[in-house]
């Protein structure tokens, strides 16, 4: 019999020790360290894994192929994927519940399908008659989409060398379990093992498998960070359920570019692409209004324009409120006090709200200039010119620094229509005279150039 063996693991990291502590010394948080029970079998102890051993070869003699990809039949998605699906690739996609995890899984399980794939959905949070009136909303109906309500790995594994499927899909990675291990479902050890039999079963068998992983109250993806490590993809559902949109983020692709997004929108059909997100952020957008201000970001390969709002209104207390959305809040207290320094806006007094409008989440830098603009202008109560765009760092001297990807803003900008752009000084030289035709340049140095420009 094995020899049972007592441990405490970290439900955050995965790390693993003999003892309980109030927070773990590899990630330094609190209150994470849960007791697992684990055996030292003799064994095998992967069920799905490859009985075939690799060799080693010299790295000149290994030839390079190029990875079958299979179209979804969505546009966007294949775009964020790198060009489509890979057989054999094991994707983790993370959410908050409710955001439509499910509903964009059974629509692509129909693309595939239509095409004669065959796929087997295993819904083990729910009986496969919810999800098959899930899907009779949606208009799925296909004959190769098969659904499996089960949460025991061993049966889901005699289910999938039955039936052989092209795509596999998970719904959801911390229901299921192994029946050998003590661990409940959910717990690091159970997650952390099954994740391990999908990544054989993908890799052996060429199965292109979806993981739906549940978040934490704090947005991140439940479970230890191993899970991460151990997939090729990782997709990042975002947007409040209140609004219509959604934003599906690639945070890592082993197969294509990281860092690209698709906007979809939720209807009474499901989630549909939207092309053109720039046209969907700008089109409530109300001109001549003070704190607008219309920045172009670029999220992976595409650049998108996006409207910044700001709001400065009297305290009515001692202590002044900053608050963002959209942006970083520790970020925005450093332009306020560049703002304070270097142009003797006294915002000591004042409330300061930002937001980006839409729902997005921007972390690049070269939103600066665009965020400092909107305060000033609702300081002032002094609208800017609705056809003008802004972008640029902003350093602590008040200095204007140059952003990346500065030609595809641009181009993005103009195609919009927009007729006038704010930018770093610097980048101008560097840009091609056809760009410098459809646009209007305004090169700045310091904050205080391009507030006398917009604002003053």
């Amino acid at each position: 019999m094995s020899k049972q063996k007592l441990s405490w693991s970290c439900g955050e990291c995965g790390h693993k020790q003999l003892k309980w502590s109030g927070s773990c010394n590899v990630c330094q948080k609190w209150n994470t360290f849960v007791q697992e029970v684990t055996f030292e079998e003799k064994s095998q102890r992967f069920i799905s894994a490859s009985l075939e051993s690799s060799q080693p070869k010299r790295i000149k003699e290994i030839k390079n192929v190029d990875f079958c990809r299979i179209s979804t039949k969505m546009v966007e998605f294949d775009r964020l994927l790198g060009g489509g699906l890979v057989s054999g690739s094991l994707t983790l996609i993370g959410g908050d519940p409710g955001i439509g995890k499910s509903t964009l899984m059974l629509q692509v399980s129909q693309m595939l399908a239509d095409q004669g794939l065959t796929v087997l959905y295993v819904c083990g949070e729910e009986s496969a008659e919810q999800t098959s009136l899930r899907a009779e909303r949606l208009g799925i109906t296909s004959e190769n989409l098969f659904l499996l309500s089960e949460t025991q790995f061993s049966h889901i594994k005699a289910q999938i060398d039955h039936l052989k499927p092209h795509i596999l899909i998970i719904d959801s990675i911390q229901i299921l379990y192994k029946n050998d291990i003590p661990s409940a479902p959910g717990s690091v050890t159970q997650v952390r093992e099954i994740a391990m039999e999908c990544m054989h079963l993908s890799k052996g068998m060429g199965i292109a498998t979806f993981l739906i992983g549940h978040v934490t109250k704090s947005g991140e993806i439940a479970g230890p960070k191993v899970l991460e490590h151990l997939v090729d993809t990782v997709l990042d559902f975002e947007g409040d359920r209140q609004h219509g949109y959604r934003l599906l983020r690639s945070v890592k692709n082993r197969f294509g570019p990281t860092d690209e997004i698709v906007l979809f929108q939720m209807g009474s059909l499901g989630l549909s692409e939207v092309s053109n997100p720039s046209l969907v952020f700008l089109q409530e957008r109300v001109k001549e209004s003070a704190g607008s201000v219309i920045v172009p970001t670029v999220e992976g390969t595409r650049a998108i324009l996006i409207e910044i709002q700001a709001l400065v209104a009297a305290s009515a207390f001692s202590t002044s409120s900053r608050r963002s959305t959209g942006l970083d809040q520790n970020r925005l207290a450093l332009l306020l006090a560049v703002l304070d320094k270097r142009m003797g806006y006294h915002l000591h007094n004042c409330d300061v709200f930002v937001s980006v409008a839409g729902g997005m989440k921007i972390l690049e830098p070269a939103i600066d200039l665009g965020v400092l603009l909107a305060v000033a202008s609702s300081f002032s109560n002094r609208p800017l010119d609705p056809g003008t765009v802004v972008l640029g760092e902003v350093g602590l001297g008040g200095e204007v620094r140059s952003v990346p990807r500065i030609e595809s803003r641009i181009k993005e900008a103009a195609h919009m229509g927009f007729s006038r752009c704010v930018l770093p000084r610097r980048t101008i030289k560097g840009l091609s005279e056809d760009l410098k035709g459809k646009i209007k340049l305004v090169g700045v140095d310091l904050v205080e150039e391009a507030i006398h420009a917009l604002i003053d």
